[in-house]
């Protein structure tokens, strides 16, 4: 009887949690796996969304993807800013996240502080960018003549046109710095008063015992922010491609926005739709690369 009775209150109890969470199934039942199945199936067509026709296509559209230059030079500038933009992030994101663990007083007015560029629209952060990277009359370049050195072109040269890209995309780092400083919080302070006795300084004790404990943190960040360098779209196009009336270098093009302009631009939504599953194949293999090389290296507190 008591065995009956439990039965039946875990399968009320179990109705009652599908029912508070059946808004979330039904949205990504629709909006994320059935947009994902309809993408898949469109990749395979000639759809044109000004015409609306939609006729087989076959393999054309992932055939296409391999004889337009622009995917490759798109996924090359997109790879150079992963690259270049994670570590960085992860870096400096890592260094704040400690200057703020050892705030005493006044941690929750610097931590609102530091969170408050997140929190700034992107078209107005670009309007900043704009005006800060200008080559001859920006701030930056302004700082750097103050000191006897002539900055780059920033949003003309080619080759500085990524690296301020980066620039613009590491303002948001204060994301990541959070994950970090929720990381840092979580550290048993004992381990850093035995290692003191043990005659352990500043530096050693980052690498042996900081870094091994928040390596979940690190590992989590290094996947996440991977997957949204690939998706970097905001920047790029706030920077060089919102004013269609000007010609932006090519090594501002990125991935999402080559794929946007083929979507929203040309209406080339077959193509675009091959161009997203590319996309989708190259972060399952990276992410897989990256889980089998980080569970080498990342510590759980349940393993011995």
């Amino acid at each position: 009887m008591e065995a009956l009775k439990a039965r039946k209150y875990n399968r009320r109890e179990a109705i009652a949690g599908y029912l508070f969470i059946s808004p979330w199934i039904a949205g990504f039942l629709i909006f994320t796996l059935g947009a994902m199945i309809y993408s898949l199936a469109i990749s395979f067509s000639h759809f044109n969304l000004a015409t609306n026709k939609m006729r087989p296509g076959g393999l054309d559209n992932y055939r296409a993807l391999l004889d337009d230059p622009r995917v490759a030079g798109s996924l090359k500038n997109t790879l150079f800013f992963a690259v270049l933009a994670v570590p960085l992030e992860v870096m400096l994101a890592l260094f704040l996240a400690i200057l703020l663990n050892r705030v005493g007083r006044g941690a929750g007015f610097f931590r609102t502080v530091y969170y408050l560029p997140k929190m700034t629209p992107a078209v107005a952060t670009a309007s900043v960018f704009l005006l800060l990277l200008n080559g001859n009359t920006g701030a930056i370049n302004s700082a750097l003549r103050s000191i006897g050195v002539e900055g780059p072109q920033w949003l003309v040269d080619p080759a500085w046109v990524r690296p301020s890209i980066v620039l613009m995309a590491l303002w948001g780092v204060s994301g990541t710095m959070v994950i970090f400083l929720a990381a840092l919080k979580n550290v048993p302070r004992d381990l850093y008063e035995v290692a003191s006795l043990d005659g352990a300084g500043p530096v050693r004790q980052f690498f042996t015992i900081t870094l091994p404990m928040i390596s979940g943190a690190v590992f989590f960040n290094v996947i996440i922010l991977t997957i949204a360098a690939f998706q970097v779209f905001d920047q790029a196009y706030l920077l060089f491609w919102r004013d269609q009336t000007n010609v932006a270098p090519e090594s501002s093009l990125f991935y999402a926005v080559y794929l946007f302009q083929q979507a929203f631009r040309q209406f080339n939504f077959g193509f675009a739709a091959a161009m997203a599953w590319l996309l989708f194949v190259i972060l399952l293999i990276l992410t897989a690369i990256q889980v089998r090389i980080g569970n080498r290296f990342v510590y759980y507190e349940g393993e011995r």
